[in-house]
């Protein structure tokens, strides 16, 4: 029983490492309908304190992403995409105490025991910011955020957490305006 107890929070533990947070924030009074292309923002992209090929990665999803939603990219766009990113170390821990009676045998027909477990993980939680900025009033108009354990092991593993945190992002762009 105690296995499958533990077995059911490692599960539980591990999905919610694996989960993206996403919160976004958008000028109400914008019509998000007028905007059909994009390019990135060059100036706002230098800035992010991370490789150029991680930049690459996220520029890559992010560009497959908006084509997916039926935007083009444009040499004369509506909008500038821009990124930013944070990052910093968490440590996570978990006590596990267990106390319990039975009946035994021997000397003392009662049996009380107690168990203290004590669990250290410690990983990388990332920050990644996607603004969308009116080219005409360069300003910006949308910024979706996401942040979530980010799992660095290798190459294949990076790029799929790069994918899955602008998916999770750019699924709530445009927003849901009320007519």
């Amino acid at each position: 029983m105690k296995k499958v107890v533990l077995l059911l929070l490692s599960i539980i533990l591990l999905s919610s490492c694996s989960a993206v947070k996403v919160i976004t924030d958008y000028d109400s009074n914008v019509d998000f309908n007028k905007y059909k292309t994009f390019a990135f923002y060059k100036p706002e992209i230098d800035k992010a304190k991370i490789s150029d090929l991680d930049k690459k990665r996220i520029l890559r999803a992010i560009e497959s992403e908006l084509l997916a939603k039926g935007f083009t990219k444009s040499n004369k766009p509506d909008m500038l995409v821009g990124i930013f990113t944070k990052s910093r170390e968490k440590v996570n821990i978990n006590q596990n105490n267990n106390f319990g009676f039975g009946f035994g045998w021997g000397f003392n027909p009662f049996w009380g025991g107690m168990n203290n477990n004590l669990t250290v993980s410690q990983y990388s939680e990332g920050t990644l910011f996607i603004d969308f900025i009116d080219k005409e009033k360069k300003e910006l108009v949308w910024q979706g955020v996401g942040t979530g354990a980010l799992k660095l092991n290798n190459r294949a593993k990076k790029e799929e957490r790069i994918n899955l945190f602008v998916k999770e992002i750019i699924s709530r762009f445009p927003p849901e305006q009320k007519k």
